[in-house]
């Protein structure tokens, strides 16, 4: 695995986790464009990666304006030719229990998170799609994939950039472009108050950042979350069992409800290789019982 070379835009990266991942691909020999919303912030981090002999830009905008992210990726054309990674990583929280959440609240943690990556990707995507080269990642997280008390707001964005991810794995592959996710444990801004000081020690946001090595390098896979934190790495799989058939009928909701636990025996699911296996499947289970019947 090698970056050496690359060109990588890595958003949300003035602090924080996003300052971890530039600071690490900068050490692996890519170019790093940084962004952020304070430029400031943005200047710091690609002053850091220069003292430590890397090559960076420090580019400031917002994700959720398409402009802006236009404007982003032509500096790196213009600077260094090319866009070989990017890295969704801007964030932003508005945590409360959705009884107390406002809508404003809900739809600008959407925009950031979900709108603010694919902004961005949309921005890179025909450059990757000419050079037959891209590698982007999508920061989701537990709370999406799992659920967590007071962030409806946070999980429902992250869970959505892995559809987003799913879908566009698809759609790249017969254009050299690879999208995964990384579902991050960090402490950061955005944690202390939520963990203990003990986790926090633990989580250091630099111990994440490896794990976009496998994400983004020559043989990274493609449509996988990685869950990372602390230095542990696992995957996370959106999966699809067994099942049953049930018979057309006015008792078939009856029947499901009894056969529940059929339903959900996760022995022998699988992890559909795209959306429309689940169709396929439930026709080929309606038409293997109507020839039984037969």
């Amino acid at each position: 695995m090698s970056v050496e070379g690359r060109i990588a835009i890595v958003t949300g990266a003035g602090g924080g986790l996003g300052r971890d991942h530039a600071l690490y691909l900068a050490g692996k020999g890519a170019r790093v464009v940084v962004n952020d919303l304070d430029l400031a912030a943005a200047e710091r981090v690609a002053a850091e990666i220069a003292t430590r002999g890397g090559h960076a830009l420090a580019v400031g905008g917002s994700v959720t304006e398409e402009d802006a992210a236009a404007a982003m990726v032509q500096q790196a054309l213009d600077s260094w030719g090319r866009v070989d990674i990017l890295v969704n990583n801007a964030d932003i929280l508005r945590d409360k229990s959705f009884a107390k959440m406002t809508i404003a609240d809900f739809r600008l943690v959407v925009d950031v998170h979900l709108m603010g990556a694919a902004i961005m990707t949309k921005a890179v995507w025909d450059t990757m799609r000419a050079q037959n080269h891209g590698r982007i990642v999508m920061t989701t997280s537990s709370s999406g994939l799992y659920g967590n008390f007071g962030q409806a707001n946070y999980g429902a964005a992250k869970m959505a950039l892995v559809g987003l991810m799913q879908t566009l794995a698809i759609e790249g592959e017969k254009y050299g472009i690879r999208v995964n996710c990384l579902a991050p444990t960090a402490a950061t801004q955005m944690t202390h108050g939520v963990l203990p000081d003990a986790s926090l020690a633990a989580l250091d946001p630099a111990l994440v950042s490896p794990g976009l090595l496998a994400l983004v390098g020559e043989d990274a896979p493609t449509r996988a979350i990685l869950c990372a934190g602390a230095g542990h790495f696992a995957a996370a799989h959106v999966t699809l069992t067994e099942g049953v058939q049930i018979d057309e009928g006015g008792d078939a909701g009856e029947e499901l409800a009894a056969r529940w636990a059929q339903v959900v025996d996760r022995r022998d699911e699988i992890v559909p290789a795209y959306g429309f296996v689940q169709a396929e499947r439930e026709v080929a289970s309606a038409l293997a019982r109507s020839t039984l019947a037969a």
